[in-house]
């Protein structure tokens, strides 16, 4: 089956996986991210793996490596790797006094 999304990594941004992925350090989905991109990667110094074999070798749903897939193909690198801040902003339900007066008890 022909995949709707390609992932076709530029050297750099293999080298960039690469590194974030050696120094271990940083958003465990990060870091899944970037395995799933590597091991999805179609060009030349990549292996190609379907899907389910990437999805099997990481322990992660085969919709996550699509997900993946697609954020990469449509919104680049970036928006791939890492979550967007949300956007929903919570009203407070107190107020300084308020919680100056919570705090004092």
């Amino acid at each position: 089956m022909r995949k709707r999304y390609t992932v076709v990594l530029s050297e750099p941004e293999r080298a960039r996986l690469h590194t974030l992925i050696g120094q271990g350090a940083g958003p465990a989905r990060a870091l899944t991210h970037a395995r799933i991109l590597l091991k999805a990667n179609q060009g030349e110094a990549g292996p190609g793996w379907t899907d389910q074999v990437i999805a099997d070798a990481l322990e992660v749903h085969p919709a996550t490596v699509a997900r993946v897939r697609q954020h990469y193909a449509t919104t680049g690198l970036d928006a791939a790797l890492y979550a967007k801040p949300p956007q929903r902003e919570y009203r407070r339900k107190l107020d300084g006094e308020q919680e100056a007066r919570l705090v004092a008890l």
